[in-house]
């Protein structure tokens, strides 16, 4: 579930293993790269963090954080 937490949107994410984390963080790059908006992310091991928030909105939420973190649900479903 995603947070809003100072005026960002941030979740976390658990796989199995290394190899899921870093796949759901290829899948999640080739989308972000498409909707030319970029998260700012983590990953150690099995866990990815992510947060997202608009650098040219005074870094605050915008549409485009809640498109790509619907984005992101999509992909971490399948």
């Amino acid at each position: 579930m995603w947070k809003e937490e100072d005026n960002k949107l941030k979740r976390s994410f658990q796989f199995d293993d290394f190899v899921e984390a870093f796949a759901f963080m290829t899948r999640v790059a080739f989308a972000a790269e498409k909707m030319d908006h970029h998260p700012n992310w983590s990953n150690v091991y099995n866990k990815v963090e992510i947060v997202l928030f608009t650098h040219d909105a005074n870094d605050s939420i915008t549409e485009k954080d809640r498109k790509l973190s619907k984005e992101i649900d999509k992909i971490y479903k399948n």
